[in-house]
């Protein structure tokens, strides 16, 4: 299933997931934000499950903001796992 959102108070502009029955990441793609390091972390979550993803990420801030690109994703995944029932 691939799952498109927008993530809001950061630098990128849209996240794309693609997820398998179990919940499992088969890739990520991110249009706009720093390109290295959102490469760098689609690169790490490929193959991670979404629910280990989301523990890892939630709650990651970017300097003064309340928010960044990885706690973005984690929210996208927890609506991506609901929309996939799990």
């Amino acid at each position: 299933m691939k799952y498109s959102f927008y993530p809001s108070g950061v630098c990128s502009q849209e996240m794309i997931v693609e997820l398998d029955d179990s919940g499992i990441i088969q890739d990520l793609k991110v249009i706009g934000g720093c390109n290295g390091n959102l490469g760098g972390i689609a690169a790490l979550v490929r193959g991670l499950d979404a629910k280990e993803a989301i523990r890892r990420l939630k709650g990651i801030r970017c300097g003064p903001r309340p928010t960044s690109c990885p706690d973005q994703l984690a929210k996208g995944l927890e609506e991506a796992l609901t929309e996939l029932g799990k």
